[in-house]
């Protein structure tokens, strides 16, 4: 038993939820599956769960709720909900509230009543009132949006440099846990070194000790959004924006490798290609690497 303990608390340190929970053998009749659970950092009645497919009902739902959060996104669940009545649903509140809930999605308000961190999460200070930001790598910012797809959805994070408007590595996922967070925030520290401030929403995936150990341990400022503001992390929600319009909701994908290899070319053309007018006429890359300006007269 000991030894077995040691073992599973060992892996568990570096896996993902969905490969510990691959981990479970539920014929061992030496560990039981409620003890190996409770190693692993899952919850029992999860090592059970089974996703239900999801009715194509609620998928033209949760696309309508998606496009018009992404024009309206003080709309709660009565205001979406008379927005897809007038669009000819018949429907009540409590389908829109749920499948909301699923995709992440909350009401921007101004009172401080949206953001939801995890309660036993500690929620840290804004740190961008104010601040000049003018340089590549000083405030690095994060966040989620939910990605619809032909027979499903998934999540989609994005680790945004703020000044350049560079996306420096990326991540999607089946579930809003942490760890595909994490990844894309080690991958952007491997690639680029660390920020001086990295800014967040109050979400439990941001606020997880998961997430803001690797900020700690690397000597990273942890900036967080006042609740209900949105707009303190503006530029990376223009970013969900452009890549939803300009491309997720032209095209269809079946399945998460599909959709993984499209984004993966489009951020490579939102980086080196697409020109920002608030950039003034440069990409992302461009800005960040300092080269210089494409329309600059060449004596």
């Amino acid at each position: 038993m000991k030894g077995g303990k040691r073992f599973f608390v060992g892996k568990a340190q570096f896996l993902s939820r969905e490969k510990r929970k691959q981990m479970i053998d539920f014929k061992n009749s030496q560990i039981s599956v409620a003890k190996q659970c409770s190693l692993l950092s899952i919850n029992r009645s999860s090592a059970y769960y089974t996703p239900k497919k999801i009715k194509q009902r609620d998928l033209d739902l949760m696309r309508i709720i998606d496009e018009q959060y992404l024009e309206t996104p003080f709309y709660g669940s009565r205001s979406m909900r008379n927005h897809i009545r007038r669009l000819g649903w018949t429907i009540n509140r409590k389908p829109i509230q749920r499948l909301m809930r699923l995709m992440g999605l909350q009401a921007i308000y101004p009172k401080p009543r949206t953001s939801k961190p995890h309660p036993q999460n500690k929620v840290y200070p804004y740190l961008l009132r104010g601040l000049k930001i003018n340089r590549p790598g000083q405030v690095w910012a994060a966040d989620i949006t939910y990605v619809p797809m032909s027979r499903g959805f998934m999540y989609l994070v994005a680790i945004m440099d703020w000044h350049s408007r560079k996306v420096l590595s990326w991540r999607i996922s089946n579930s809003m846990e942490a760890d595909f967070c994490v990844e894309a925030l080690e991958e952007a520290i491997g690639k680029y070194g660390c920020p001086e401030i990295f800014n967040t929403d109050q979400g439990s995936q941001f606020t997880s000790e998961l997430f803001t150990t690797v900020l700690k341990d690397n000597n990273i400022k942890i900036s967080m959004d006042g609740r209900g503001r949105y707009l303190d992390n503006i530029f990376i929600e223009r970013l969900w924006w452009t890549v939803k319009y300009q491309y997720l909701y032209l095209r269809s994908f079946d399945n998460g490798k599909d959709l993984r290899q499209g984004l993966k070319k489009w951020f490579r053309f939102y980086n080196y290609e697409r020109s920002h007018q608030r950039l003034n006429d440069c990409t992302p890359d461009e800005v960040y690497y300092g080269l210089p300006h494409p329309f600059a007269k060449v004596a």
